[in-house]
C-alpha cells in the first residue's frame, strides 16, 4: 500500500477538505483527490461521501483515521530521525581488526573516537582474517596491505616498515651481496619454509632456520628480545626498544606496510563510517604508525 496515499488522505480528513488540505500542504487538488481515490479504489471502500461544497469520512474512514494517525506519526519521527542521522553520527560502527592493531592502538582509538561521537557504540572483533562486511555486518575494516582488487574502498591512513631485528648479544652477519645466510629466527605460523628475509637493498639475505613458530608478533618480539632468533618485526613496536638498545636492526625490508581503513561503499556513506574514516586518517596526520607507549 502506498503510505503516500495514507499521508493525503489523512490530511485531507484532518483538514476538512481537499481545498484546505491543498492549502496547508502546497499539493494540488487534483493530486490529493486521485491519491486517495486510489486508495479507496485499493481498500475496495469509500472513505470520504464528496458533497458539492463539503465532504464527510464514512465509517469506514474514520475507522481507518483512528487507526493510522498513530503509526502515520511513527513513520515521520522515523524519517526525521534518519535525516538527523545524516549530520549526527549514531548507533553501533562494527569494527574488524587485525589482532596486532587491536593489541597496541584500537584500545585508545576507540575511547577518543567515542569521546567525540557519544552516541556511536564502537564493537570491534580482532582477528587475523578477511572479515567478510556485508555477510557479518561489519561497517568497516582495518586491513594491512589489503588486495587491489577487493570489491571494498577506502583509505591508507598510516604506513609501517619490516626491520629485520635481533637482541644486541646475537651475532649478527657479515653484509655480503649474492650470499644467503642461515639464521636462528622466530616466526609466525604465516612462514613457510624456503622463504628467505633480504633487507639493506639486498645487503643482507637471510635463510630462517626457525626454532619458535608463535602467533602473535608481540610474543615474537619479546622472544627475539630474550636472545632466541631473530624475526621480521613491524617498526612500530620495536622502535621503543630499539632506542634503549634492547633489540638491534638488522635492515630493513624494502616494501612498506600500509594500513587500510575500508569500508563497503562510497555512495551515501553512513555518517559513523564518514566520521570514523576521517577520525583514524587525521589520528595519523604523519602517515606514519607509531605505536604510543
Amino acid at each position: 500500500m502506498d503510505l503516500n496515499a495514507l499521508e493525503d488522505f489523512q490530511l485531507v480528513a484532518v483538514h476538512s477538505g481537499f481545498g484546505k488540505a491543498s492549502r496547508a500542504s502546497g499539493r494540488s487538488k487534483a493530486t490529493l483527490s486521485r491519491r486517495v481515490a486510489d486508495l479507496e479504489e485499493a481498500l475496495g471502500i469509500r472513505l470520504i461521501e464528496r458533497g458539492e461544497r463539503s465532504l464527510a469520512l464514512t465509517e469506514a474512514g474514520q475507522l481507518l483515521l483512528a487507526r493510522i494517525e498513530g503509526p502515520m506519526r511513527e513513520v515521520a519521527e522515523a524519517v526525521a530521525a534518519a535525516r538527523d542521522g545524516l549530520v549526527a553520527p549514531r548507533g553501533r560502527l562494527r569494527i574488524a581488526a587485525p589482532l596486532l592493531f587491536s593489541q597496541v592502538a584500537l584500545g585508545r582509538l576507540a575511547a577518543a573516537f567515542q569521546a567525540i561521537y557519544p552516541e556511536v557504540q564502537i564493537e570491534a572483533v580482532s582477528e587475523d582474517r578477511l572479515a567478510n562486511l556485508v555477510d557479518e555486518h561489519f561497517d568497516v575494516a582495518i586491513r594491512i596491505n589489503p588486495s587491489k582488487d577487493s570489491a571494498l574502498v577506502g583509505r591508507c591512513f598510516a604506513r609501517d616498515r619490516l626491520v629485520l631485528a635481533a637482541a644486541p648479544s646475537f651475532p649478527m652477519p657479515k653484509r655480503r651481496k649474492n650470499k644467503t645466510f642461515q639464521v636462528p629466527a622466530v616466526v609466525m605460523p604465516t612462514y613457510r619454509d624456503g622463504e628467505v628475509w633480504s633487507v639493506g637493498d639486498g645487503q643482507l639475505t637471510v635463510e630462517p632456520q626457525p626454532v619458535l613458530r608463535l602467533s602473535s608478533l608481540l610474543t615474537v618480539r619479546d622472544a627475539v628480545a630474550a636472545g632466541a632468533g631473530a624475526a621480521m618485526l613491524p617498526q612500530s613496536i620495536i622502535g621503543g626498544m630499539l632506542e634503549k638498545v634492547e633489540l638491534v636492526s638488522w635492515g630493513m625490508a624494502g616494501d612498506e606496510v600500509e594500513l587500510w581503513v575500508l569500508h563497503t561503499s562510497r555512495r551515501l556513506q553512513s555518517p559513523k563510517v564518514r566520521a570514523f574514516v576521517e577520525f583514524i586518517c587525521n589520528h595519523y596526520p604523519s602517515g606514519s604508525f607509531v605505536v604510543q607507549a
